[in-house]
């Protein structure tokens, strides 16, 4: 999912930020001293499928994928239908190996990523770009389809009774994740290539280190916030008076 800071991105209005023509980021947070000069080939092909809304997010980090990955692709949509994945498997007969990462639900069991027995070869690997509110819907309704051709794989350690966190140092102000094992998009594709493919734990350092020097620089432009009081619900508030 994208990133989301603690505090107000200070930015001069007064004129146009001059963008960076390779990664495509405002030249104060330029991440291009980071990403690969090459892209870096991966036997596992990424398809992105991304909400619109995370399409227009200043903070979205899903085109650092791309940019570092040379089989990554990104599909702007708000669910999967067959005739989005055929132009890129029209000429594969059978197609290879699929899988998408999401958490597992009471109804939709998911296999976690260590347990899972990958062959070989050429793999495909769907995840699904948005904020966990969208990413439920678009899951839910592109599922029907999805799970007749695709294996659902969650990363370890997933768990709703603990409380989300992230990769990151606490001063790289970054929203904790809803629950213990839900992490952004980026960070997700790269514990899928860490585990999965040959010398992967080099291709998931190189991704995981864009992704924390995206959120240092991004971080020194970020003004204080003031903690807002804990407001108490109405029938507390009564109690307290009371005594």
């Amino acid at each position: 999912m994208e990133l989301e800071f603690a505090g107000e991105i200070s930015t001069p209005s007064h004129r146009r930020r001059q963008i960076c023509d390779n990664c495509n980021r405002p030249t104060p947070v330029c991440l291009c001293h980071v990403i690969p000069s090459s892209p870096i080939p991966t036997s596992t092909q990424i398809i992105v499928i991304q909400h619109p809304h995370e399409s227009q997010h200043k903070l979205n980090t899903a085109h650092l994928l791309t940019k570092s990955l040379l089989n990554a692709a990104t599909i702007i949509a708000r669910r999967l239908t067959p005739n989005l994945l055929h132009p890129i498997f029209a000429g594969d007969n059978p197609p290879p190996p699929m899988f998408y990462l999401f958490p597992h639900t009471p109804s939709s069991a998911a296999v976690p990523l260590s347990e899972l027995k990958a062959e070989k070869g050429r793999l495909v690997l769907i995840v699904f770009d948005a904020t966990w509110k969208h990413a439920k819907e678009m899951v839910k309704a592109s599922e029907g389809f999805l799970s007749k051709l695709a294996t659902r794989v969650c990363l370890d350690g997933f768990d709703k009774e603990v409380e989300g966190e992230s990769i990151y140092e606490s001063e790289l102000v970054l929203r904790k994740e809803p629950w213990g094992g839900c992490v952004s998009t980026t960070e997700a594709v790269a514990r899928w290539l860490g585990a999965v493919e040959e010398g992967g734990a080099a291709v998931e350092e190189t991704l995981v280190g864009v992704l924390k020097e995206a959120v240092k620089l991004q971080a020194q432009f970020l003004k204080p916030m003031k903690p807002r009081p804990k407001l108490l619900k109405k029938n507390k508030r009564h109690q307290c008076v009371a005594t």
